[in-house]
């Protein structure tokens, strides 16, 4: 099998692109409950990709970047076992879930990752 270059590093001052991943970005999560004109809100870490296009960044034509959080595949059975099971992987794997996404693993020295899945049901715009 021929190995194919999914990931790479870049530095942090090179342009923001899609694709790229940011760990531990702050998302402001707005909570349910709206009162008198206030809305509370949490500030929520997750690891998140970059969905915005390159071309808009690189133009500075956006004023709030497109992310969604991902996820290791380890942890996706926390509230379904389904991702856990055989059958759950294999249909990420053929891209039958919709709402997520199925990366491969890394395997950069020092990055080393599992499978990871992105969380396309939560989206958020960041600043």
């Amino acid at each position: 099998m021929r190995d194919y270059p999914w990931y790479d590093i870049v530095d942090a001052d090179e342009t923001l692109m899609q694709g790229d991943f940011m760990s531990s970005c702050p998302v402001i999560v707005p909570s349910s409950s709206i009162g008198e004109g206030r809305i509370s809100a949490e500030i929520i870490e997750y690891d998140v990709i970059v969905m915005s296009q390159s071309c808009d960044l690189a133009h500075h034509k956006l004023d709030n970047v497109l992310v969604s959080p991902i996820w290791p595949i380890s942890e996706m059975g926390s509230e379904n076992d389904f991702f856990k099971s055989r059958k759950g992987k294999e249909s990420l794997r053929q891209g039958n879930l919709f709402g997520y996404h199925l990366l491969n693993r890394c395997e950069l020295e020092g990055f080393e990752t599992d499978f990871q899945v992105v969380d396309f049901r939560n989206v958020y715009g960041v600043p």
